[in-house]
C-alpha cells in the first residue's frame, strides 16, 4: 500500500496507518512526535494545549510544565510501538531522525534502540529564544497561614529562587539507523540508503555537523553551524501549530540522508507539514500522517500553495546504476 500513499497526507492514528505500509519501503523517517510532557501526549488536543485561561493558577499549568515520573514511562511504551513499526517500514540502512525534549530524550533513545535501531548520534538544534517556564513561590507564600512579616522575610530570602526549570535553548534529535545489509557499500548499491552525503555543507561551507542553528548567535557558532534563516512567510498566516520546525533544518537532514531520485521521506507526526514541504522542495517523495484534522488541512494548504524549482544536488545524485 506504500505506493498508494506517496505524496499524500493521511489523517489518522500513526500506529494504524503505519501498519498499512510495506516492509522496507521508506528511505528516511524525519519526525517531531508528541513529547509526552503534560498535555502533550499522543492524545494531543490543540484546544486544550493552546488554552491560556487560568494558566497563572497553579492547578492549571501551561502545557509542558507539569512534571510527572509516569510521563517518561508512558512515552517509552508508546514510542517503542511506533519505533517497531518504523523499523519494519524503513529500508535496511535507512535513517530515523526524531526530535525530542531534553528531559525525555533518554526515554525516546531507549525506545528507538530497543526497537532494533542503532543509535548513531544525537543532533542538537541550538537557539537563544524560548519561553521561561520556571516559577517563583510568592503565590504559595501568600497562602501560608503566617504573619505578613514572616511572608515578607520569606519572599526576601527566596527572591530569585524558582522551580528547577532553566531556560531551555536546544532540542536534541535522535539519529538512528536500521542496521544495513552486509557492508555499507553493498547496502547502498542495493537500497540507495545508509551513507551520508558530505557534500551537504553547513555554516560557512563547512563539513556537516550535528549542531544546527538557524539564527545568528556569534561569529564562531555561525561559521560552523548556521543554516539559512527561514523565510518569514514559510510558516503561513493560517498555521496554528505550536511547534513548527524550520524548513532549512529539515532540508539539511533530508539532503544528508537521501538520494534525490525516488527517495521516500516519511513523517508519522506531520503536524503542519514542514518535513513534507522540505521533501517536496528537494524533489523527494513524501508520506505524512497526523491525527489532527486541522493540522492535516494546514499541511495540505502549505504544500498546495508552494511551488519550487527543484534543487540540483552538487554531485548529481541519481539511483545507483548497479541496483537490481
Amino acid at each position: 500500500m506504500t505506493q498508494e500513499l506517496i505524496n499524500k497526507i493521511i489523517c489518522g492514528d500513526a500506529l494504524k496507518v503505519l501498519s498499512n505500509l510495506h516492509d522496507n519501503s521508506i528511505d528516511l523517517v524525519l519526525t517531531d512526535p508528541p513529547y509526552f510532557l503534560d498535555k502533550l501526549d499522543n492524545n494531543w488536543d490543540y484546544d486544550v494545549v493552546s488554552n491560556h485561561k487560568n494558566q497563572k493558577v497553579v492547578k492549571s499549568l501551561p502545557a509542558g510544565m507539569k512534571l510527572e515520573r509516569s510521563q517518561g514511562l508512558r512515552f517509552y511504551e508508546w514510542y517503542l510501538k511506533i519505533s517497531k513499526q518504523l523499523y519494519r517500514v524503513l529500508k535496511p540502512g535507512g535513517f530515523f531522525f526524531s526530535f525530542s525534549s531534553p528531559r525525555l530524550y533518554h526515554r525516546m533513545a531507549c525506545a528507538v534502540e530497543d526497537a532494533g535501531f542503532l543509535i548513531r548520534d544525537c543532533f542538537i538544534w541550538l537557539y537563544t529564544q524560548n519561553q521561561v517556564k520556571a516559577m517563583g513561590l510568592n503565590h504559595f507564600i501568600d497562602r501560608m497561614e503566617v504573619s505578613n512579616e514572616v511572608k515578607k522575610k520569606l519572599k526576601a530570602k527566596l527572591s530569585g529562587w524558582k522551580t528547577p526549570q532553566i531556560k531551555s535553548c536546544f532540542e536534541p534529535i535522535v539519529m538512528a539507523q536500521k542496521p544495513p545489509e552486509k557492508t555499507f557499500l553493498e547496502n547502498i548499491i542495493k537500497h540507495n540508503v545508509g551513507l551520508f552525503n558530505t557534500e551537504v555543507k553547513i555554516g560557512d561551507n563547512k563539513y556537516p555537523a550535528n549542531v544546527l542553528a538557524i539564527e545568528h548567535i556569534n561569529a564562531m557558532i555561525d561559521k560552523y553551524f548556521l543554516l539559512p534563516k527561514p523565510d518569514k512567510k514559510e510558516k503561513g498566516d493560517s498555521n496554528i501549530h505550536m511547534t513548527v520546525k524550520p524548513l532549512a533544518l529539515c532540508e539539511y537532514i533530508i539532503q544528508l540522508a537521501t538520494f534525490s531520485n525516488n527517495a521516500v521521506v516519511l513523517d508519522p507526526f506531520a503536524g503542519s507539514g514542514t518535513t513534507l514541504l522540505a521533501a517536496k522542495k528537494l524533489g523527494r517523495n513524501y508520506i505524512g500522517i497526523d491525527i489532527n484534522q486541522e493540522y492535516v488541512l494546514t499541511a495540505k494548504k502549505r504544500l498546495n500553495a508552494t511551488h519550487f524549482v527543484m534543487k540540483k544536488e552538487k554531485n548529481g545524485q541519481q539511483n545507483l546504476p548497479l541496483k537490481n
